[in-house]
């Protein structure tokens, strides 16, 4: 007898929503988001809070406020690999016809042009400045064969710097080791000599592996000349030089994880001068030497003490920070010239010394800048230009160049590829999340700094409520930055919002460059629901520490529920990719973006990125099973939903919630496409008949799982509907 076919009510089974972003009802002005032209967003086009220089009033940066928690050596830090450079034998590194082209044939004294041809004479290689009248000599005064002091044979002059030439040579009384003989400064006379040699003297004792190594000062037929250790390799300059040679002439810049390798490879040597009370002065790429797989600074002729204010000072246009003329030499215009090498090296722009001497090219017109935005937000940073806006150590940029080169060097890898790994951060906790709802609580928590005066007092308290911790904290001895973060963490946890928001303020007024207490006001924004603050809060963090993933994480989030889904997609798209710890809730971010936009493939492929081994792992394959389910799909899809939430353990009531949601799917799909016995939906084929039965048990289950007595019923109501009609 043939059964007649019940109706298949349409009433959608009760079922959480996918989270979407909360639209503010009162909207903050803001510029449109810029898009490169292959439709990345970039973090530039928000609002950023006063953070620094902008909060500052005039106060100035109190000196050692970088933290020694920022200290952190090799060629690519083990997360990329540099081409080596051979090293010739030094006598094949002599250029022949070695000559000082005119056009960069000036005076050591005043810089003004010497030996420049006139009505069709030839420049002269000798002679004196028109202006200061020094003299000035372009002629090699050493010939090979020449034996200085008595202990180093001149093999043949190596290039033309600044003071003079400089020489290969051999010394005899150390196994003929190769040496560079450098000219002197004030070496005219015995008075001059030996002044400039006492005032040079302190570069004998700059001992680093990293920095090329003073061995001597001598004098030759009244010239003076430094004695150093000879370095092969190519410096990164004439790198640039080949590139673009072997690109017919156009810029072609070094690979940018390759750049930022060699600027993490040298920063250690600028903290250790630093740290001596130097300053090197001269960062650019004609300085740095690639031999083998390392680099070395050479050329110390522009290094000076600290407190050295008399003497002049040597830089490049193009490097020298804009303030070194007014206001002297400094770490972070030190920090300034690596920023702008990096920035060289990455980009190979043109005008260095013109049109862009003191700025960076603009994203628009930088590819680079367009798709590493971290990138592009350290170098404004480093290269600030308010010094008190800089990083404030070399250690400080080099932990944040190292979180900057593992992004990219993740943005490098085969799609295929996601992070397996994750890498500790010397400023941030790891987030706190498991379930798929992100919230502000989850975000990473800044870590605390080690070297605060009651950092030991604090890591000793364990009062877990907010409100008793925060009485406790308010009895503190002393009110140190660690003290009243740690306060305005407490109070924003047990929402005395107000409370949390003067203790922030208390401390920017002390330190307006202390971004965690911006981090703080972030936090405090989301909770009550101020997306729009929040961002600006979290984006001026990032400003601060680019390096880091936190920031973008949070930024990712506050841009999600203001309204922003292309910055926060971006954002999502970086931390998932770069690091394991973060890549659950930047999967999570991803799919509620995705799926609001009905790209339900991009969305479940976030999702697919989060590995059996992570705490997120089911959460991740239930939100997969709803996304899949709330799309009205076809069998397959049903079936694939199914096996998502059948591969993991779940709460019983969730298994059946969705196993009759799929079931009862499949069943309007059958009836209205025809049944489909090659496919199984958790082993029942998807024909009429069989799929009444499951979905009838599936209910009941539903049922017997439920605590409240009318959705109980709703439930067995629902199942009869469904089942299908016997002749009993």
């Amino acid at each position: 007898m043939t059964e007649p076919t019940p109706p298949v009510p349409t009433t959608p089974l009760p079922d959480r929503p996918v989270p979407t972003a909360p639209v503010p009802t009162t909207p903050v002005p803001t510029r449109p988001v810029d898009v490169g032209p292959d439709g990345t967003a970039s973090s530039g086009s928000i609002p950023s809070k006063p953070l620094g220089s902008a909060r500052a009033g005039g106060t100035v940066r109190r000196p050692g406020s970088a933290s020694t928690r920022l200290r952190g050596v090799r060629l690519g830090a083990g997360l990329t690999s540099v081409p080596t450079v051979p090293v010739p034998d030094p006598r094949r590194a002599l250029p022949v016809n070695l000559e000082v082209p005119e056009d960069r044939r000036h005076c050591s004294s005043c810089g003004a042009p010497v030996g420049r041809a006139r009505n069709s004479r030839p420049g002269r290689t000798e002679g004196f400045c028109p202006q200061c009248r020094t003299p000035f000599s372009f002629t090699p005064k050493l010939v090979p064969g020449t034996l200085v002091a008595g202990q180093y044979e001149v093999v043949g002059p190596l290039s033309h710097g600044g003071v003079g030439w400089i020489y290969l040579a051999k010394d005899h009384n150390v196994s003929d080791r190769w040496v560079v003989l450098k000219g002197l400064l004030n070496s005219a006379d015995e008075e001059a000599y030996s002044a400039a040699v006492a005032e040079r003297k302190f570069l004998a004792e700059v001992s680093h592996p990293l920095i090329v190594e003073i061995y001597n000062f001598v004098r030759h037929d009244g010239a003076g000349y430094i004695v150093m250790e000879y370095v092969g390799g190519s410096s990164l300059k004439n790198l640039l030089r080949s590139r673009r040679s072997a690109h017919g002439g156009d810029p072609d810049p070094i690979p940018v994880d390759q750049a930022i390798a060699y600027l993490v490879e040298i920063l250690p040597a600028l903290q250790y001068l630093h740290d001596a009370g130097l300053l090197y002065c001269d960062l650019k790429p004609d300085n740095m030497i690639q031999s083998g797989d390392s680099v070395k600074l050479i050329d110390l002729g522009g290094v000076r003490r600290m407190e050295d204010h008399r003497s002049p000072v040597y830089g490049t246009v193009g490097y020298q920070a804009p303030e070194v003329g007014r206001q002297g030499t400094s770490i972070p215009s030190d920090l300034y010239t690596a920023g702008r090498t990096l920035a060289v090296l990455a980009t190979d722009f043109p005008d260095v010394q013109t049109r862009y001497a003191t700025d960076l090219p603009p994203v628009g017109e930088t590819p680079l800048f367009e798709r590493h935005d971290s990138l592009h937000r350290l170098l404004l940073k480093a290269c600030a230009p308010d010094p008190a806006d800089r990083f404030q150590s070399a250690d400080e940029l080099r932990v944040q160049l190292l979180g900057v080169l593992r992004e990219i060097v993740s943005d490098l890898r085969p799609e295929q590829e996601i992070a397996r790994h994750s890498v500790p951060s010397v400023l941030f906790e790891p987030p706190d999340v498991v379930s798929e709802d992100l919230n502000w609580t989850h975000l990473p928590a800044p870590r605390a700094d080690p070297a605060d005066p009651l950092a030991g007092w604090l890591s000793s308290l364990s009062v877990t409520d907010p409100a008793v911790r925060s009485a406790v904290l308010r009895a503190a001895p002393q009110d140190t930055p660690e003290v009243l973060l740690a306060l305005a963490r407490a109070a924003l946890d047990a929402g005395l919002f107000e409370e949390a928001e003067d203790t922030v303020a208390r401390i920017i007024a002390h330190d307006p460059w202390e971004w965690r207490a911006v981090w703080l006001s972030g936090l405090s924004e989301l909770a009550k629901d101020d997306p729009l603050s929040a961002r600006a809060s979290f984006n001026a963090v990032y400003g601060q520490v680019p390096g880091e993933l936190a920031p973008k994480l949070a930024l990712g989030l506050a841009c999600e529920l203001s309204g922003e889904p292309r910055i926060a997609e971006a954002m999502y798209e970086v931390c998932a990719r770069t690091d394991a710890d973060y890549r659950a809730p930047a999967a999570f971010g991803l799919a509620r973006i995705r799926a609001e936009r009905k790209d339900l493939g991009a969305a479940l492929a976030a999702l697919d990125g989060v590995p059996p081994t992570s705490r997120s792992f089911v959460d991740a394959r239930r939100l997969r099973a709803r996304l899949i389910l709330d799309a009205d799909p076809g069998l397959a899809a049903i079936a694939e939903a199914l096996e998502s939430i059948g591969s993991v353990t779940v709460e019983p009531q969730e298994k059946a919630r969705v196993r009759a949601q799929a079931l009862h799917a499949a069943l309007r799909r059958v009836l209205d496409d025809g049944p489909r016995p090659d496919i199984g939906l958790a082993g029942i084929p998807a024909v009429e008949r069989t799929l009444r039965d499951g979905v009838e048990v599936a209910y009941r289950d539903l049922a017997l799982l439920t605590e409240d007595p009318a959705e109980r019923i709703r439930l067995v109501d629902l199942a009869n509907s469904l089942r299908r009609w016997t002749a009993l």
